[in-house]
């Protein structure tokens, strides 16, 4: 048989006698033999642990013990969220020594049986860019290597695409989950804030930090959120609400989804990013959703409300260690902690105080629509040598004007970003589902009912094609 693309085949496949654990594990180490010193996925590879997770999965399942659809399916972990088999970097030469801790979402993971493979690359503490100046691997498109896989979770939306594991943890600030999901067409979900423990997670932005799942699919993201969401003690801003599960299906009947177009296709968008998102509105509308046409509210207040809560609350995280190690830091990096310590205390009141306003306002337009749907991204993965030249520095201001997600993390609603065709280059491009706080039923429901309709999801790059084998 072929491999499984989904998480969600693999689990059916494991309980069907159709594969084994420790093969997925197998297959996931001999695509990461393969690519990743071309991908720069792992910071950090835990091939022996994850096989003796993989045997003893396959024990567990054999005696009639199941876990959930997440007992014994490779895991890729970002390397800002602990875990106990190796170091924490965040990808910094700053990062004190987090080793044999686990965050409470990889030990929700490894109670539910996931296999963890190992720790994942990102950008210096989710905020820098890349720089390979420093000893770290470099992150890198399977769909173009010469591209960029989006970040600060790169690792974990390349090593997804490119078969190394079947789903993955990451964090989003400012788009962190969505922009790799977008740039390596594979699904993401930004759950609301507050829904999913953070602790155990070096911070960026304390007030805007979300932890979510990287996978194939919608579906796939609802089982891993099963499992990682829920109330934790260690983190003040966790809820204890119940968490909705989806109830897919192929219909989305009375479903009223706003379009937003507003700001989203500006000069420079790519030629066919518009005919893309036409195209899946199309297939929401054959779904037997009702669309119309809304804008967001205080859409260009919440981007700069992002920068200012993320950089300032960023500062605050590494005022002493900025100080007395400038140095160890990425030149992004310091640059970024650099607007912190210049933004006052009345700028970040003056965010916060906006950041309610437009919540209230948005709370307004989700009485007319249930979901809203945008562009991910205007554009397909940019050209690695933008990112990397010093005279091309500019161009990462110009990307972030073409992605669209900072404005979903200032107000904290949760969102899903799906695969939706593909540039005229051959990159993916990506729509996103916005539902109100805490309904990630909604989207999941919604994003699920398009891939049934769709396949851009399952498309797998060229690079990353495994062979059909005999598990």
């Amino acid at each position: 048989m072929n491999p499984p693309v989904t998480l969600t085949d693999a689990a059916a496949a494991l309980r069907g006698g159709e594969v084994t654990s420790v093969a997925l594990t197998e297959q996931a180490i001999a695509q990461a033999d393969r690519l990743d010193g071309e991908l720069g996925t792992y910071v950090t590879r835990f091939d022996e642990t994850a096989l003796a997770a993989a045997r003893r999965a396959d024990e567990e399942l054999a005696a009639g013990v199941d876990k959930g659809p997440l007992h014994g399916i490779p895991f890729g972990v970002k390397d800002i969220i602990a875990a106990a088999e190796g170091p924490t970097t965040a990808q910094s030469l700053v990062q004190p020594d987090w080793a044999g801790k686990d965050a409470p979402v990889v030990a929700r993971l490894k109670a539910a049986g996931a296999v963890i493979t190992g720790k994942v690359t990102t950008m210096e503490y989710a905020i820098g860019m890349v720089d390979p100046s420093k000893p770290f691997p470099t992150p890198r498109n399977p769909w173009d290597p010469g591209t960029w896989p989006g970040g600060s979770s790169s690792g974990t939306g390349n090593g997804v695409a490119a078969g190394m594991f079947l789903a993955g943890l990451g964090s989003d600030t400012g788009g962190s989950i969505r922009i790799p999901a977008a740039f390596c067409g594979v699904s993401g979900l930004m759950p609301t804030f507050g829904r999913v423990p953070k602790s155990g997670v070096a911070p960026l932005g304390y007030s805007l930090d979300h932890v979510g799942p990287l996978a194939r699919s919608a579906r796939d993201c609802a089982a891993v959120l099963e499992v990682i969401a829920g109330f934790h003690p260690s983190d003040p801003d966790c809820v204890d609400l119940p968490l909705d599960l989806p109830v897919f299906g192929g219909s989305l009947e009375r479903l009223r989804i706003g379009v937003v177009r507003e700001h989203h296709f500006p000069e420079g968008a790519d030629p066919a990013a518009g005919p893309a998102f036409d195209a899946a509105l199309s297939a929401l509308t054959g779904l037997g959703a009702t669309l119309s046409e809304v804008k967001l509210p205080y859409w260009h207040e919440m981007l700069t409300a992002d920068l200012i809560t993320m950089c300032a609350e960023a500062f605050a995280y590494h005022r002493n260690d900025f100080a007395e190690r400038w140095g160890d830091y990425f030149a992004a990096t310091r640059a970024m902690l650099a607007r912190g310590a210049l933004i006052s205390g009345a700028d970040y009141v003056q965010a916060q105080r906006v950041r309610r306003v437009a919540q209230d306002a948005l709370a307004r337009l989700y009485n007319d629509v249930d979901v809203i749907v945008c562009p991910t991204a205007s554009i397909g993965a940019p050209a690695y040598d933008a990112l990397t030249d010093p005279e091309g520095r500019l161009n990462v201001d110009e990307m972030f004007a073409k992605t669209f997600t900072g404005y979903w993390d200032t107000v904290g609603n949760p969102v899903l970003a799906v695969p939706m065709g593909f540039t005229e280059g051959g990159l993916p491009l990506s729509l996103q589902f916005a539902g109100r706080p805490f309904e990630e039923a909604v989207i999941l429901r919604a994003g699920d009912a398009y891939q049934q309709a769709t396949d851009w999801h399952l498309r797998v790059p060229e690079l990353a094609a495994v062979p059909q084998t005999a598990f």
